[in-house]
């Protein structure tokens, strides 16, 4: 036995807990004797099929089940199948015991309800210590693997909100106006811009839609856009620049250049469009025709 296996150390605070399951009181004190005189582990027990799914459910972090076969009432594989079709227990690996004139026969019906491994009776020391020293070992790395993957993700966690926040930070501070519809035409959202240019409050721009914030009368152009945008936007995705104007909240026109672009999900259904307008007063055409 290698000095590895001996030292099979915790990871963190937490020891490794392993459960030991025979109905034989005399094979319990053995197992719990030897394990406890190699490895630094919390060692659990169980008499019964059923107790050893009672302890596994109840006790959280179970890391190993040494599970005889033979018992009365509930035997191993009863217990085994009951442990793998639940959720918290049924990645705990499980290595039976069995007596070795059995072996074959119960190796091929241990496997099928999910056993990871076999021990033969009588117990060989060095081969029990070794082989929870080897399960061990792999949980251990299975722990730190664990952990390293929760790092990762919590940083990419971090850089995601950074990099929302850092968008959100160019959405407030635009010059142009952006507003969010949904696909019937409604508004979804604004930036501070676009509230500031139409004379209404975040809550009060998502109440509204397209017919009470643009112009539908007077420029060919605004009428047709009212007319036939969102089916342009379904057929193409986006459309080019175009001229139009705003009502303010207090019934002013605003003259704009605005375009628009249709985001879809992966059925390719559009789910927002997104509107990105700039405020043309003092050179554009549209200011013309603005009654004095």
């Amino acid at each position: 036995m290698t000095d590895s296996e001996q030292n099979t150390s915790d990871t963190g605070n937490n020891k490794f807990k392993i459960l030991i399951v025979d109905d034989n009181e005399h094979n319990l004190f053995t197992l719990r004797t030897l394990i406890s005189k190699h490895l630094d582990v919390e060692i659990l027990e169980a008499s019964s099929g059923q107790a050893a799914i009672d302890t596994a459910v109840n006790s959280p972090d179970i890391d190993l089940i040494i599970l005889d076969i033979q018992m009365p009432e509930m035997d191993g594989f009863q217990a085994a199948s009951m442990l793998k079709i639940r959720k918290r227990t049924k990645d705990i690996p499980i290595i039976f015991l069995t007596a070795a004139f059995k072996s074959e026969e119960f190796q091929e019906k241990g496997y099928a309800v999910g056993a990871a491994d076999y021990l033969l009776k009588p117990i060989d020391d060095n081969q029990l210590i070794h082989k929870i020293s080897i399960y061990l070992r792999l949980i251990e790395k299975e722990r730190s693997l664990n952990i390293v993957l929760e790092q990762q993700v919590t940083e990419r966690t971090a850089e995601l909100e950074q990099a929302k926040q850092y968008l959100q930070n160019i959405i407030n501070n635009m010059g142009e106006a952006l507003l969010v519809l949904d696909p019937q035409g409604k508004v979804k959202s604004s930036n501070p811009t676009a509230q500031k240019m139409l004379g209404y409050s975040e809550d009060e721009l998502v109440s509204l839609s397209i017919s009470d914030i643009f112009e539908e009368e007077g420029d060919e152009q605004a009428t047709a856009f009212m007319g036939t945008w969102l089916e342009a936007l379904i057929r193409t995705g986006a459309l080019s620049q175009i001229d139009a104007r705003f009502i303010h909240s207090d019934g002013r026109y605003i003259p704009i250049r605005f375009s628009r672009s249709a985001i879809r999900d992966e059925n390719n259904e559009i789910t927002d469009i997104l509107c990105i307008a700039k405020d043309m007063t003092g050179f554009s055409r549209l200011e013309q025709g603005d009654d004095e």
